[in-house]
């Protein structure tokens, strides 16, 4: 009965061997996007985790911790395109000479996202193929000038946007945000063992909605549970980049569209996300040596 299941493990391993070589000559060939230094995606493996605002409030953070740095922000969140709401932008992209889109700017972040080109309350209900057009197109199609940094907005789960990008564009690193609560984690982890089959280095977990502080009282409650994140980091051998409270604050300038880190820049929320900013530009830097 051993030998039966070493023999299994065996030929599990070989044919595990075998997709990988076969994925990887069926790869297309990476091509980086003109003018940009390095992307940075943001992913969950679920939606409702708070994604969308932390990859906001990265960018932001990124550039309000270095203002020599340029930083973009595209929104690869087809059928819920929520940047134009957090970053307070409306309107079209105007066309360069080149027939460019110009992305549009806002708190010195150019952006562009699929809610830029249709109506705000629209259904976008496309299939796979007209999806990963209209990726391309805002990936390819779009004049983002120089920028030190493009931070990507995922769309949730692990699905062909997902592989789409990451097998396209060369990825600097992939940035994991999840609560600490366990059937997020379940998805969280699914999105992290993603990215490592696909090449694209983990730079490490953002825990979300960590704890919440009463206004009043000021004592603490672990609604979601308690290091949850942190566990799984320490599980997948990747690093803790840091914790953003649960805060009414950050709800209430997220729905103005005003982000935490622009709009109460001396509050500890901001502060939380700065320091994850920090954490990624250090892990990336690591991963150039």
């Amino acid at each position: 009965m051993t030998m039966y299941f070493i023999f299994i493990q065996v030929c599990s391993k070989s044919l595990q061997e075998r997709q990988r070589q076969h994925m990887a000559r069926g790869l297309p060939k990476q091509k980086p996007i003109a003018g940009v230094k390095e992307v940075i995606v943001v992913a969950s493996g679920k939606g409702g985790v708070g994604k969308s605002t932390t990859a906001v409030n990265l960018a932001l953070g990124l550039m309000a911790n270095d203002q020599s740095k340029s930083v973009g922000l595209l929104d690869a969140d087809v059928y819920g395109p929520s940047v134009p709401k957090l970053m307070n932008l409306k309107g079209n992209p105007e066309l360069t000479d080149k027939n460019l889109m110009r992305p549009l700017v806002n708190f010195g972040i150019p952006c562009m996202s699929m809610g830029f080109l249709v109506e705000e309350v629209a259904p976008i209900v496309w299939r796979g193929l007209m999806v990963m057009s209209a990726i391309e197109k805002l990936v390819r199609q779009v004049d983002w000038g120089n920028l030190d940094y493009l931070v990507i907005d995922m769309p949730p789960g692990t699905g062909d946007v997902q592989l789409s990008i990451t097998q396209n564009i060369p990825i600097a690193g992939a940035v994991i945000v999840s609560t600490p609560q366990d059937i997020a984690l379940l998805d969280a982890r699914r999105g992290a063992e993603m990215f490592r089959k696909v090449n694209v280095p983990v730079l490490g977990l953002v825990q979300n909605m960590s704890v919440f502080q009463c206004p009043k009282c000021n004592h603490q409650t672990h609604i979601f549970g308690l290091d949850g994140a942190k566990e799984l980091a320490q599980t997948l051998g990747v690093e803790m980049l840091g914790d953003i409270p649960l805060h009414l604050n950050i709800r209430e300038t997220s729905d103005k569209g005003q982000p935490v880190v622009v709009s109460s820049p001396d509050s500890p929320e901001a502060e939380a996300y700065r320091r994850v900013a920090a954490a990624v530009v250090r892990r990336l830097a690591e991963h150039l040596r």
